[in-house]
């Protein structure tokens, strides 16, 4: 036994002594400047001011080619970089050591994993498309690299451009050549440059060449870009003894009782896989204990309110109301987000100012303007509840009832709210059909707005496709008000009156609309983004590309969106 052991210790060393790994840094650049995010400040060839809102890629087929020609490949690696949250260091392990004279990679994923499904794709994969925000589920497959901002030509009104690229065909090798010595580990610093991209070899300008394109066959925009993207990378840098391959602690359920009841977590199969959360495994006993603690008026300080007052099973978990009463008629500023699929979000509340479930929930508790109640006292009325001694103790492995336990309990409950099963998923299952209007409102809902290509669609899709309907992201939708949205938790200025994309599943219960409720019905909904929009310079790029005048759909059009809408619904109420 002993001997065995030493063997597999000596084989496990060996490797890692073969073995060198490479550690890629992607830094985008214009004319070799670190790009500023939402900086109305580079200008490319045709003299138009732009900003850069969204820099997002896939990468794949990465390869080192030794001295001596032969290719070294890493099979089955797919990265995702994007600007926006940071991700831009690739890590590659398990070449032989060596030296090597250049790098390869595409942008894009290969045709297979293009065409594959997406639901088997663990959450933080780089393919988890609720994670990457990268896929076109309704087309099939991801878009390989997405660009948008505003511009300005000249004096005139900023304006928004979307460069989607994708499809198969435009796939793009990218080679460099450079001395890399993986005797040791190292690191290679690559730059991405934008405006090469829009430059060189076929220069781009959004007046004459288009602000928007999505790749469809023949579209000169995407060869444009397929011509240029060899030229946009260089090599900046080269590290010898780089630190890579970093891991990271294992994560330890939280207080789990001797005896449980695993919970199994029901989902659509159109539906990715969601990051539940690891330290709070979802079990029976503890779901029970939220769906009690959710119900339960003593929540609020005078006994008067529940959670579930203002998310009412029988309307989307939502109140019905442009913005919640609380406690002695106290009115709040927003409307009531609908509870369910919140396992696939990352932020909650319209700004995002909470990070996880278990910190949102307890935030409306001490609220004065909602349930009015202190952490501390609250323990101190549910300890002193009969009911609640079982429901803790079949909950918890330690004693007592503590603001953590309260905030695990209802967030393992509300994890338990899906939405799955509209008129639209059956029709989608081949056990139901849509009528003629609700399919051509299905038509116009992801088709984009690109009169260059003759394209006349509604362009929803942008924020709210998949098979969530929300990327989970954050946008300017061109309303007016004084809300400044997220910016009020970034504190930044480009923040500024962007909420909190919601899902349009059930869409039909969840009346009335916006983060302010200012919209009663989908009719009004439709027609603000029909004509209704107002420009800022925060308005996002993919409403900002649309003319002045607005979509102009016609009245069969939008009655057709909302027929298509209402599809979205489920005919019986989310499970609470």
């Amino acid at each position: 036994m002993k001997l065995h052991r030493w063997i597999v210790l000596a084989a496990a060393m060996a490797s890692r002594l073969c073995a060198g790994n490479l550690e890629i840094t992607i830094e985008p650049v214009f004319n070799g400047e670190p790009i500023r995010l939402d900086s109305l400040r580079y200008e490319n060839a045709a003299r138009e001011t732009l900003s850069v809102t969204r820099l997002s890629s896939l990468l794949s087929g990465f390869a080192l080619e030794r001295e001596d020609g032969h290719w070294s490949e890493v099979p089955d690696v797919t990265a995702w970089v994007d600007i926006g949250t940071h991700r831009n260091t690739i890590q590659l392990g398990n070449f032989p050591k060596g030296k090597y004279r250049s790098i390869r990679f595409y942008i894009g994923p290969d045709a297979a994993s293009n065409a594959a499904d997406i639901t088997k794709y663990p959450p933080s994969h780089p393919l988890n498309p609720n994670f990457n925000g990268l896929h076109w589920s309704w087309q099939g497959g991801y878009i390989f690299m997405a660009i948008e901002g505003h511009y300005r030509s000249g004096n005139a009104v900023p304006r928004g451009y979307a460069y989607h690229l994708a499809r198969d065909p435009n796939r793009t090798r990218i080679s460099l050549s450079m001395p890399l010595d993986l005797t040791y580990d190292a690191g290679l610093q690559l730059h991405f440059d934008l405006a090469t991209l829009l430059h060189a070899p076929r220069s781009l300008s959004f007046e004459k060449n288009g602000s928007t394109t999505h790749s469809r066959e023949g579209d000169p925009i995407a060869t444009a870009l397929v011509t240029n993207l060899p030229g946009a990378f260089r090599v900046n840098r080269i590290v010898s003894s780089a630190p890579i391959l970093k891991t990271s602690p294992p994560i330890t359920p939280i207080d789990l009782p001797e005896k449980f009841t695993p919970y199994r977590f029901a989902m659509s199969r159109t539906f990715p896989m969601p990051d539940l959360p690891r330290d709070n495994p979802l079990i029976e006993e503890r779901i029970e204990l939220g769906k009690e603690l959710f119900h339960d008026k003593a929540l609020s300080r005078n006994g008067s309110i529940s959670c579930a007052t203002c998310h009412q099973a029988d309307a989307a978990f939502t109140d019905r109301r442009a913005t919640s009463i609380g406690i002695d008629g106290a009115t709040g500023d927003r409307n009531a987000m609908p509870l369910f699929n919140l396992a696939w979000k990352k932020e909650f509340f319209w700004d995002g100012r909470a990070a996880s479930l278990r910190q949102q929930v307890l935030i409306p508790i001490q609220d004065h303007r909602e349930m009015g109640e202190s952490l501390d006292h609250l323990c101190e009325k549910l300890t002193a509840s009969p009911k609640y001694a079982g429901l803790f103790k079949s909950a918890f492995r330690s004693p007592g009832i503590t603001a953590e336990k309260i905030a695990l309990s209802l967030e393992q409950f509300l994890l338990t709210l899906n939405a799955r099963d509209s008129e639209f998923d059956r029709a989608m299952a081949g056990n139901d059909s849509l009528t003629e209007e609700e399919s051509h409102g299905l038509e116009l809902f992801m088709t984009e707005y690109e009169p260059r290509t003759g394209q006349y669609g509604a362009d929803c899709f942008h924020c709210h496709g998949g098979a969530l309907f929300t990327d989970h992201q954050f946008h300017n939708n061109g309303l007016t008000g004084n809300d400044a949205g997220r910016e009020k938790v970034t504190g930044s200025v480009a923040d500024r009156k962007k909420f909190s994309t919601p899902s349009l599943r059930n869409v039909a219960l969840t009346a009335p609309y916006m983060h302010d409720g200012r919209f009663a019905t989908l009719e009004e909904v439709v027609e603000h983004y029909n004509s209704g929009v107002h420009r800022s310079e925060t308005l996002d790029p993919n409403l900002a590309k649309h003319p002045e005048s607005g979509l102009k759909l016609s009245d069969a059009d939008k009655s057709a969106l909302v027929a298509f809408l209402k599809t979205l619904s489920e005919k019986t109420k989310p499970s609470p």
